[in-house]
């Protein structure tokens, strides 16, 4: 593994780029320092990027979020979360396991992500008795989301409801405004241990990355994947064969120090070999 203080040298490597957004462009609230500056310079190199998110909301509202970050939309060439992953899947219902879910859904998750649920023909439900599947995008509103005990008794009524669960967003958390916080990921994985039965759409599931290599048109030989998370990020782009380069500027800062050693052994004990570690999307 290689380690550089910016950017810049891997950006001359590669023709593509697999962009996470949180951890890396921005933290849910703001831009992280240097990243519009990177994504810039990138753009004028003629670097081809995508933005692929485990964001639980359509590819359009995480576009709208950016903007009001001030993260121009021509400075990448495409966007996809895992959001717009789950919606076209409910409406395209690709196997016996999806078509079985039938129509009410009970939603775990802030009124935000409400749009992953737009224009399907669902029946939205206020509790899990009255429902035929529950999504989960992420802790909502009206519990800290710091917790999983928060969610306990919830989630005991989707278990006691037999409710197949749709996970909207495989991370386990983030860093939202410097606030570490539970995402669906982390709600999925309790309820599998509580017997539960749970998809989960996006990274590292190898499916989510063809529509984004599609999107850039290149040998994945050309393409690097750049994020913040091991679990996700890094993982994700090992399973499908594509080089990768860590962030550790995300979620994993507190746990390496941003020391370099030390994460390329964190890295290593887990079995993964991301090409480069860098600490933030800075250039330089």
């Amino acid at each position: 593994m290689k380690h550089f203080s910016g950017f810049a040298p891997l950006a001359e490597n590669y023709d593509g780029f697999i962009l996470d957004l949180w951890g890396v462009i921005h933290d849910g609230v703001n831009p992280l320092p240097g990243a519009i500056d990177t994504l810039t310079r990138m753009r004028a190199l003629g670097k081809k990027s995508v933005l692929l998110s485990n964001a639980p909301r359509r590819a359009w509202a995480a576009q709208k979020l950016m903007r009001g970050m001030g993260i121009a939309d021509d400075l990448y060439d495409g966007i996809l979360t895992s959001g717009e992953a789950v919606w076209l899947t409910l409406r395209d219902r690709p196997d016996a396991w999806w078509h079985a879910l039938g129509a009410s859904v009970f939603h775990l998750g802030p009124e935000r992500d409400r749009n992953v649920m737009d224009d399907l023909g669902l029946t939205v439900v206020d509790t899990p008795a009255d429902a035929s599947f529950v999504l989960n995008t992420g802790p909502d509103d009206l519990r800290d989301p710091t917790t999983p005990a928060e969610f306990e008794d919830i989630l005991r009524a989707c278990i006691a409801a037999r409710l197949p669960m749709v996970c909207g967003n495989p991370d386990m958390e983030v860093i939202r405004g410097g606030q570490r916080i539970m995402c669906a990921g982390a709600l999925a994985a309790r309820y599998t241990e509580m017997g539960g039965d749970c998809r989960l759409l996006g990274k590292p599931d190898p499916a989510i990355y063809g529509p984004v290599l599609a999107m850039l048109g290149l040998e994945k030989s050309r393409v690097l994947a750049v994020g913040d998370a091991l679990n996700t990020d890094i993982t994700g782009a090992a399973r499908v064969g594509i080089d990768s380069c860590w962030v550790l500027g995300g979620i994993h800062l507190a746990e390496t120090g941003g020391d370099f050693p030390r994460a390329e052994a964190d890295a290593r004990a887990k079995g993964l070999a991301p090409v480069a570690i860098i600490p933030t999307f800075g250039w330089l």
